[in-house]
């Protein structure tokens, strides 16, 4: 993976308000957990655009630099309260699903939401706004 795809804030945010008319579609949901750091700008968003005010998130970090790593643990979990059906657990980017397939271990009733979906976490993932291909990916926020 030498390539990278650098995405735009307004493709991204058009992206966001697409997840967000899937998600409409998909159910009606009444909690938002974001998935620390990559989901909390989506998160935001679409609590605004769900107008969903129950927001939480969780800590967790599958990359060190550009390096991937092994998952050990999240943090905040105890804080988040009930995660059910009507959950929606938010991230930006569905690499390998990694992150996701712990999550739904812990939480399988949940709805799980990315922006982005690379083919290695498409399996993972019940709402995305579009598949992406198997480059490094550079967010706005990251330029």
């Amino acid at each position: 993976m030498t390539d990278k795809l650098n995405i735009l804030w307004g493709e991204f945010h058009q992206d966001v308000k697409n997840v967000c008319a899937k998600i409409k579609q998909s159910g009606n949901y009444n909690k938002i957990v974001a998935i620390s750091r990559g989901g909390l700008i989506p998160a935001g968003i679409i609590s605004y655009e769900l107008d969903i005010r129950n927001c939480h998130a969780i800590n967790i970090a599958t990359y060190i630099g550009d390096e991937h790593r092994k998952l050990d643990r999240f943090d905040n979990l105890d804080d988040v309260g009930e995660i059910n059906s009507q959950t929606l657990i938010i991230d930006d980017l569905a690499d390998s699903g990694q992150t996701f397939r712990l999550l739904r271990q812990e939480f399988p009733k949940a709805c799980f939401v990315s922006i982005y979906s690379k083919p290695a976490g498409l399996k993972e993932v019940d709402i995305y706004a579009r598949e992406l291909p198997d480059q490094w990916i550079v967010f706005p926020w990251d330029i």
